[in-house]
């Protein structure tokens, strides 16, 4: 067998593509969108920006008006999946805090 064979290389991401998706999937979570940001009820929540061949995000740690950010950087569909499934963790939080 060859070596070319023995693997595959996952498809190339395409960062406008991830970008709209991510931006649909956090729609569904009941999050508004303002831009490039989202809130929830009425406080910002998350940013994103492409960088180049990639996404750069912001997630709030804590619900607040003016938050302190954790930084992500998107680059593969992996990073991706990492990243919404830490929003969904986070949203949750927040839902029992209150």
């Amino acid at each position: 067998m060859s070596e070319e064979l023995q693997g595959f290389a996952p498809p190339p991401f395409k960062a406008d593509a991830a970008l709209v998706q991510l931006q649909r999937s956090l729609r569904d979570l009941k999050l508004a969108a303002k831009g490039p940001a989202f809130e929830l009820r009425g406080k910002l929540v998350i940013e994103l920006a492409m960088a180049g061949t990639a996404l750069q995000a912001k997630l709030a740690r804590r619900l607040m008006l003016t938050p302190e950010w954790d930084r992500f950087a998107i680059g593969t569909t992996a990073e991706q999946r990492k990243f919404l499934d830490e929003v969904k963790k986070r949203l949750a939080r927040w839902s029992h805090e209150d």
